[in-house]
């Protein structure tokens, strides 16, 4: 415990990372209340489920087209410069949501948000090897994800009221004040200048993504790391989208039991970082990268046998426990693999693959819920996922020394 308080207390004083951290706070804030405002506020607009759906489906595409240029861009580019340009863009463009008079003017505005978070959180996520030792870092990745999901807890529960109070286009003005907030923190960062992609001008975009891919394909761990992402989005993506068909259907809950679900997944993703930090000595071994897949996977087949509400709370707790402290466990893991020159690049390309997985899990989910029922969806994607842990723990069972070297050099 002393030890893990000295990390935290270590980071708050550390003046190139709290800017950052706080800066992040803030626009996950923003965040939580703008994507709630906006999925109300396109509803009260237009009365279409699927018009809403049309708005998600627009928040995922650009991930998939832009992902490759933006990884070349945040290793072309200072980062701290890419940062502090993507939050502007993105204060800018949430205000013009408010003069907007058509839908396809939404649809516009929501893929270029998306276009500019495209940069940044891989940009954060190369960037922060480059301002703590490596033994602050899996700290640093645990305190941005639990105080990320604290704020996420926070915002959902006064979205309502607020929304109520003011309007959704008071979360656009505030969310729009909290991009500018970051963007001026962002610019206290004292980003060492690292080593970057050698200029080829615009022309080389395509040879400096192609050496992206050709890293990730031909690295190790890269390599086996995404085809165990491909397999873990492929289940996830059904499972955690159809989570209220499951809480309806199966366990006949009204809309308002669906919120105890996604509380319970909250408190577990809130506790989870923390946990990890003060029980896990040597975060290095494979166990703790894909074990929670195994657990996860495990916990969504006994979620759609059992039918106790109580047991399915406690389910989805560890399963909010599990997916934080293996993203916390997985974010580590790459920074401190990949060498700089290519993190950004790595970092999108593994973006590029969970979302086109997700988008094709959701297609197939949605079908096989149709067809066969919701539990059957669960069924396949915990089945699934538990392979996708095995399949991880397997092949990189051997380069755990490997890997362990290299990120003690």
């Amino acid at each position: 415990m002393h030890q893990l308080l000295s990390s935290y207390g270590r980071l708050i004083r550390n003046r190139s990372y709290f800017p950052l951290w706080l800066g992040q706070l803030l626009s996950n804030l923003g965040d939580t209340l703008h994507y709630i405002a906006l999925v109300v506020w396109v509803y009260q607009r237009t009365g279409s489920s699927l018009v809403v759906a049309g708005t998600v489906f627009f928040e995922v595409v650009p991930v998939i087209l832009l992902a490759p240029i933006a990884g070349v861009i945040i290793d072309r580019m200072s980062r701290k410069t890419v940062l502090v340009t993507s939050d502007v863009v993105r204060a800018v463009l949430v205000l013009l949501l408010l003069a907007t008079t058509q839908q396809w003017q939404v649809y516009v505005i929501v893929a270029l948000l998306a276009a500019a978070g495209t940069f940044f959180n891989p940009a954060v996520n190369a960037t922060l090897p480059t301002l703590l030792d490596e033994e602050d870092l899996l700290a640093a990745n645990s305190v941005s994800w639990s105080t990320g999901r604290f704020v996420q807890i926070i915002g959902s529960a006064l979205a309502a009221g607020f929304i109520a109070a003011v309007g959704p286009e008071a979360a656009f003005v505030f969310n729009a004040g909290t991009f500018l907030v970051s963007a001026l923190l962002l610019l206290l960062l004292r980003v060492p200048p690292g080593r970057r992609v050698t200029a080829r001008g615009w022309t080389g975009f395509v040879a400096d993504a192609r050496e992206g891919i050709q890293y990730a394909r031909h690295d190790r761990f890269v390599s086996r790391l995404v085809l165990v992402q491909a397999l873990a989005s492929l289940s996830v993506g059904a499972t955690s989208a159809l989570l209220v068909v499951l809480a309806q259907q199966h366990y006949q809950l009204a809309p308002g039991g669906f919120g105890t679900f996604i509380g319970a997944i909250g408190v577990g993703a809130l506790l989870g970082p923390f946990l990890l930090g003060l029980f896990v000595r040597d975060y290095r071994h494979p166990r703790w990268l894909f074990g929670p897949y195994i657990v996860r996977g495990i916990g969504d087949v006994l979620i759609a046998i059992t039918t106790f509400v109580p047991f399915a709370w406690f389910l989805l707790f560890i399963y909010g426990l599990n997916t934080s402290s293996g993203m916390v466990v997985y974010q580590t893991w790459v920074q401190r693999q990949v060498p700089d020159a290519v993190r950004g690049r790595v970092f999108t390309w593994l973006d590029v693959v969970w979302n086109v997985m997700k988008v094709i899990s959701l297609g197939l989910g949605g079908y096989l819920a149709q067809r066969a029922g919701i539990e059957v969806v669960y069924y396949v994607g915990g089945s699934l996922l538990v392979l996708s842990g095995i399949v991880g723990l397997v092949t990189l069972r051997d380069a755990r020394l490997e890997q362990i070297k290299a990120m003690r050099t």
